[in-house]
């Protein structure tokens, strides 16, 4: 897997893509393709994002992610990037000039050669710098800026919030579509207190990153499989998986990630999972009892395997 890297931990000198990526979808693939697809001799392919968002620090606005840092190395890996460099957010970095940032942190921390942007791309105090700027300061530094157009989709763009909006609605196919790749999660498997087993549907509880947007609450068909790859048992395994409270069995819970593996039995205790949401099957409610609660679950799990059936993980 490619390198996590601080700015002063870099290798240079960089082509670099810069921007925050978040769900590295389409548009956001056709900018690191101008750096990457056809790399410079001796620079090194580069992706150059923030932590944390900005917002989170300016506006104290918590900023849920697509994509992890750590999980989006995997993602940069056969893009071509050799690199994913964060450069940590700072009350002083955000007061920089648009022309400070590119003196100070592109060339002097970075050693900027290629830099790519797309053409929404805003940068330096009150976000006064934008992709025009960036390529005016650059010439003055020697740097050669690729600006990329938006894409669109429809008559709306493609791009992080659009997939947000997709998977708060619970349109798991939507967002699949725009990021062009599933849509998953990971975390360890924890101790819960059995309700599920009591039930007879025993479900993995499963410990999410607080940082990592998870899709509307619900009952969801999923693809697991254990973590890491590579070890044995790591096949993708039909599930059911419920996300959010429970309602009948007990309303006052945080809210949880409930893994359900169809027709097998393994002990994922202390084991990383990774889940890979595929299809609503129905929103939340309260039962009359847990009997009621049961037989609907056998029925979810049936819809789950028609469903599974008919679009393979991956």
């Amino acid at each position: 897997m490619i390198p996590l890297r601080s700015p002063r931990d870099a290798l240079s000198p960089t082509a670099l893509a810069l921007g925050s990526f978040d769900g590295l979808h389409q548009g956001h693939r056709r900018v690191i393709a101008a750096i990457a697809g056809d790399p410079v001799p001796g620079l090194v392919p580069t992706v150059v994002s923030f932590w944390p968002h900005p917002r989170e620090l300016l506006h104290g606005e918590p900023r849920l992610r697509l994509d992890l840092p750590t999980e989006k190395l995997a993602l940069l890996e056969p893009c071509g990037i050799h690199q994913l460099v964060l450069v940590p957010f700072t009350h002083e970095l955000a007061a920089l000039t648009p022309e400070a940032f590119v003196e100070q942190v592109l060339v002097g921390q970075l050693d900027a050669r290629d830099v790519a942007v797309g053409e929404n791309f805003r940068f330096g105090v009150g976000r006064s710098g934008g992709s025009d700027d960036l390529q005016t300061i650059g010439r003055r530094h020697g740097l050669r800026v690729h600006v990329l157009p938006m894409l669109w989709d429809g008559k709306e763009r493609v791009s992080s919030s659009r997939i947000r909006r997709a998977l708060a609605a619970g349109k798991i196919s939507e967002a699949t579509r725009l990021l062009e790749r599933p849509y998953r999660f990971s975390g360890p498997v924890v101790r819960g207190r059995g309700l599920g087993r009591g039930l007879g549907w025993p479900t993995a509880n499963l410990q999410v990153d607080g940082r990592k947007f998870l899709p509307a609450e619900g009952v969801y068909a999923a693809w697991a499989r254990l973590l890491p790859h590579g070890s044995t048992g790591c096949a993708w395994m039909s599930a059911v998986m419920n996300l959010g409270r429970q309602p009948t069995v007990d309303p006052l819970a945080a809210s949880a990630v409930e893994v359900h593996l169809l027709d097998r039995e393994l002990d994922l205790e202390a084991r990383e999972l990774e889940v890979e949401p595929v299809a609503l099957l129905r929103q939340q409610r309260r039962f009359d009892n847990l009997e009621a609660l049961s037989a609907q679950i056998n029925a979810d799990a049936q819809q789950a395997r028609q469903l599974l059936r008919l679009q393979p993980a991956g």
